[in-house]
């Protein structure tokens, strides 16, 4: 099924536990879902025949983690020619991943980590977009992820390096609300600023989804429902990305379809809500 962005769309994650509902079509306010990519990858997994049949009911979008976009080394050739069968397959009408590295193609961890936010790391990340997308004939969007920790390295902000990176590549943006939330607490900043900086006209998608609170920290697990304070930013946003995809996201005590779209269906509200009126107020 292709995908025409139109207002007021919000999709949410895929969830093996909701395959059988979904696969029952039910009516529903999910107007797309979200696929892990890994989870997929396989030609002969029963998760890619359920994903096959589901993409003729809703645009799919998929979302992976082991890109590695930033391993000096390049990407992993094995996994692009993996990623693009199933790009071919399912017609995604969205391929995103991470800000970040997860090792070498020897010692990966799968991890999503962050690195420093300087000019040599724009040059890997540049390059391996190139590489890529070439190798995918396909476009690539790729996402803020939550940071712990600061490098002596970084002469950038995160916001400053992001939107570099879009200028140079043309590389389309995931906006993660909570990502974002996550970072300017445990960074210290604003995260009404930061939403001032990003470059609007590069963002292709929105991610919302509950982060968690711990006694020292605060960390994005996507594993509890979208919180006040990203419901917030959210509404601030709104009268800008009114055209884009929303993804509501639970990765961890993923709850059933119906929970799960009640979300989906506020997120809904909130962008019905806004108006242009707001677009001249919205981050004062």
């Amino acid at each position: 099924m292709r995908y025409s962005p139109s207002n007021y769309k919000v999709g949410m994650s895929l969830h093996n536990s909701h395959f059988a509902y979904l696969q029952s079509q039910p009516h529903t306010d999910v107007a797309w879902l979200e696929a892990t990519t890994e989870e997929y990858l396989s030609s002969q997994s029963h998760a890619l025949e359920v994903l096959k049949k589901l993409r003729h009911d809703y645009p799919i979008a998929l979302h992976g983690t082991y890109l590695n976009i930033g391993n000096p080394e390049g990407p992993d050739l094995r996994y692009l020619r993996s990623l693009r069968n199933l790009i071919e397959n399912i017609e995604p009408f969205l391929v995103s991943d991470h800000i970040s590295w997860s090792g070498s193609h020897a010692h990966n961890m799968h991890g999503l980590f962050p690195m420093p936010f300087n000019e040599e790391s724009l040059q890997v990340v540049s390059t391996n977009i190139d590489i890529v997308q070439n190798h995918l004939k396909h476009s690539v969007t790729l996402e803020n992820i939550a940071t712990y920790v600061n490098f002596a390295d970084s002469d950038m902000s995160e916001i400053e390096f992001i939107s570099e990176l879009a200028r140079r590549t043309g590389c389309g943006i995931v906006l993660d609300l909570s990502a974002l939330f996550v970072n300017s607490i445990n960074h210290g900043f604003c995260p009404r600023t930061y939403l001032k900086q990003v470059p609007m006209n590069q963002v292709k998608q929105v991610h919302l989804s509950g982060p968690t609170e711990t006694e020292s920290h605060w960390l994005d697990k996507k594993a509890t429902a979208i919180t006040t304070p990203i419901w917030g930013l959210f509404q601030q946003l709104a009268p800008m990305i009114r055209h884009l995809p929303i993804a509501v996201e639970r990765i961890k005590n993923v709850p059933d379809f119906n929970e799960l779209e009640m979300e989906v269906i506020k997120a809904s509200f909130i962008l019905e809500s806004s108006n242009d009126n707001q677009r001249s107020t919205a981050f004062v």
